[in-house]
């Protein structure tokens, strides 16, 4: 499993957490004492903290890796203009012929 995957299921189970904390907190505002619902509430920033903070982690490493992906790139095409030029023709070719079938 790639970094990526492993870290939309641990963002997922970390929501999921939360769902189930917040569940909790509803059951227990109606059914018990103040000293557990303050508890419950506790405990729910802090996963909630912790998942807005992988969150941005997540969304911060998209962006290097879009980043990474656009410089190299860049790289490619001035190093080797004319071989981008005819992947692209091969692709707008591709796309071209796609489209004409509908």
């Amino acid at each position: 499993m790639s970094d990526t995957a492993q870290a939309k299921e641990k963002l997922a189970a970390d929501f999921r957490a939360v769902m189930d904390d917040i569940d909790a907190l509803m059951t227990a505002t109606t059914n018990q004492a103040d000293s557990e619902v303050k508890a419950l509430r506790d405990r729910i920033q802090d996963r909630l903290s912790g998942a807005k903070e992988k969150l941005l982690d997540a969304q911060h490493e998209a962006i290097q890796r879009a980043k990474d992906a656009a410089t190299a790139t860049d790289d490619y095409v001035h190093a080797k203009p004319w071989q981008a030029i005819g992947v692209a023709a091969a692709v707008g070719l591709a796309l071209g012929v796609l489209i004409g079938r509908r």
